[in-house]
């Protein structure tokens, strides 16, 4: 048994590196809102100084004062802070007027319905385009160190729920007598103090992890109260409340019913039992809402099935992976279990898998949509992920059943022959076992205590020192002696392996999770992805930027191309070709090719005009079919000097 502890330790520190890798990687949150559209669109040029500017996206979104910001060149705000909703998901933003002729940039910062920020920025120009200033500095929603603070604040508290209720529940359904085991009441304790403090973190950061990103924002107290009138703040509120009345469970489940089981009365037992279990599932059902109210359950299709399946899959995960942790913590270091606690588990943990299987199929059905999200999207390969470890673990399970199963049955042969025994007999193999799953012989017990009472015999029961001294003794004589019978037991022993191993994939398991809630849903991903190539095909002109670099002197520049109306059939194309100081220069030759791969048409090349310094044009060009088309654009700077670059576009 030497080398457990070290195999224990270095397994904890292994899941512990994969979950903060796997929490680092997660830091910022992805988006689960899409900018679809916007009037002026991406890279248009206007003629005309527009009034306002209109942002649509893939769902509503919660915006603030101030969510979204127009500067002009040279950095300056020329919005007016108004932003009203126009119709479904578009918003709009007056500017002033007046505007100069120049390139634009709007910034937006806003809430998904699923409570996850996005953020993001464009531009358009007036006139022509130009060298702009404005710097977007203070974007950070959902990243930076409060984003990674607050990935780990989901972790915890997710964790201390799986403890808190799993616990609770192993404890109820399971192991009554565990509810006067301190290792095992310090599972459901530390479950609800790390669900307690996250909870209030959590609430902490929210204004800042939805808005600057800034650590110093954490304790504003005015951010706090703007997070409080929000759906994700009356969640958490509604959570920290939901733990007070857990407290109270505890203290019950801990207190009275520990001592009513002490004193025998079995009626008063099983009525407090079924309180508590009502109580503790009400309160744990509603913990589980806290989630469903304010993440991807809420929005999407089928809200009003997908918040109670969600729950569902919550308390199945809680009563797997919680109980499963309590067994791993009485395996080590409870006294004893008896082995209808471990078969009652296995029960448990059998319902808790079907009832995930069921409710896992349906949310991934609704969050995925399609095989193709299933491995195209970072949900879905999440996913796939998560489905894997969850195999492993029902694998690892199985191990752990067939040690039950031998640990059941060699419970029983001692039972059997202790029928033939004597009072006598009987009486002194109680006295040196520990349990059913590991013995100890009586004689072993009586040796190991004849030196403390030889001592205490020889007069040095009145020294307070000498009897303190021999108290300790004594007490670390029966925590080596429980040891040793726990791990003489090699049917104990394989369960404890099974065991360990199922918790350790458990922590990854929940990492991955919660990386899982805050990535974009593999079908409203996709969705907004349809929803943009809808919205640029209805936008009319095509605009793109382009930047090469010949290599050669004077050879850097950025190709500024406008496609109009960006239809199948006659097109207008303008080229202009400027420095990196945005002023337009002439270079030797410019062309353009178009390709559309997926009906194998192209290259079709375009020879364009000089029409200015710095700008060409073609008329007449031939988009014969709608689609994503390549195109590509060669520019030659000297005789020697030339390149390609190409961009994709979605055209008709």
């Amino acid at each position: 048994m030497k080398t457990i502890a070290p195999r224990f330790r270095h397994l904890i520190l292994l899941f512990l590196a994969v979950t903060g890798a796997l929490l680092a990687g997660a830091a910022p949150a992805s988006a689960h809102a899409a900018l679809t559209g916007s009037d002026p669109g991406q890279g248009a040029v206007v003629q005309q100084a527009p009034k306002q500017v209109s942002l649509t996206f893939s769902e509503e979104v919660a915006m603030s004062s101030g969510a979204v910001r127009v500067l002009d060149p040279s950095g300056k705000r020329v919005d007016n802070g108004k932003v009203g909703r126009l119709k479904g998901t578009t918003y709009t933003v007056g500017l002033h007027a007046g505007l100069p002729d120049g390139t634009f940039t709007v910034a937006y910062q806003v809430v998904s319905a699923d409570s996850h920020p996005v953020s993001g920025a464009y531009t358009f120009s007036i006139g022509a385009p130009s060298k702009t200033s404005a710097v977007v500095t203070d974007q950070n929603a959902g990243g930076g160190v409060v984003g990674t603070l607050y990935g780990a604040g989901r972790y915890v508290s997710y964790a201390g729920f799986v403890l808190l209720v799993g616990g609770a529940a192993f404890v109820l359904a399971c192991w009554p007598r565990g509810a006067g085991i301190k290792p095992v009441q310090r599972v459901v304790v530390g479950g609800w103090t790390a669900l307690t403090a996250a909870t209030i973190a959590l609430l902490l950061m929210r204004g800042s992890y939805t808005g600057s990103g800034k650590v110093a924002d954490i304790f504003d107290m005015a951010l706090l109260g703007q997070v409080l009138q929000t759906k994700t703040g009356a969640a958490l509120t509604s959570r920290l409340l939901l733990l007070a009345a857990a407290a109270l469970f505890i203290a019950v489940l801990f207190g009275a019913y520990v001592k009513r089981a002490e004193d025998g009365d079995k009626k008063e037992i099983k009525d407090l039992t079924f309180g508590l279990a009502v109580g503790g599932t009400v309160v744990a059902a509603g913990l589980g809402a806290t989630w469903a109210m304010a993440e991807h359950a809420s929005t999407g299709i089928q809200a009003g099935l997908a918040m109670p399946v969600d729950v569902a899959h919550l308390l199945a995960v809680a009563a797997w992976l919680g109980g499963l942790t309590t067994l791993l913590v009485a395996l080590y270091r409870a006294p004893s279990i008896e082995a209808s606690a471990v078969r009652r588990f296995s029960r448990v943990a059998f319902c808790s898998v079907v009832v995930l299987a069921a409710t896992g199929l349906y949310q991934s059905w609704r969050q995925v949509g399609s095989w193709s999200a299933l491995t195209g999207t970072t949900y879905g390969q999440l996913l796939l992920v998560k489905v894997g470890l969850v195999a492993v673990l029902v694998g690892i399970a199985g191990i752990s059943r067939r040690w039950t199963g031998r640990i059941t049955a060699s419970a029983a042969a001692p039972e059997t022959v202790g029928e033939q025994r004597t009072d006598s007999s009987d009486t002194a193999s109680s006295e040196g076992s520990v349990s059913s799953e590991g013995s100890v012989s009586s004689e072993e017990v009586v040796s190991e205590e004849k030196e403390p009472v030889a001592v205490a015999a020889g007069g040095t029961n009145d020294d307070p020192r000498r009897a303190a001294q021999l108290a300790r003794q004594r007490a670390a004589m029966t925590t080596a002696r429980e040891k040793r019978v726990r791990d003489a037991d090699p049917h104990r022993f394989g369960l404890r392996r099974s065991v360990l191993a199922e918790a350790g994939v458990a922590v990854v398991l929940l990492a991955v999770t919660t990386v899982l809630t805050s990535t974009e849903p593999g079908r409203t991903e996709e969705e907004a992805k349809s929803a943009t190539s809808a919205a640029q095909t209805q936008a009319g002109p095509l605009s793109l930027k382009v930047p090469f670099d010949t290599g050669g002197q004077d050879g850097r520049g950025t190709v500024l191309l406008d496609i109009e109306p960006a239809r199948t059939g006659d097109n207008t194309m303008h080229l202009y070709v400027q420095r990196p100081n945005g002023k337009g220069f002439d270079v030797p030759e410019v062309k353009v090719a178009l390709t559309l791969k997926a009906k194998n048409i192209g290259p079709l090349t375009v020879t364009p005009d000089r029409i200015a310094t710095g700008h060409w044009s073609a008329s007449g060009v031939q988009i014969p079919v709608a689609g994503d088309w390549k195109i590509e654009v060669t520019v030659r700077t000297s005789d020697i000097d030339q390149i390609t670059v190409s961009k994709n576009a979605k055209i008709g």
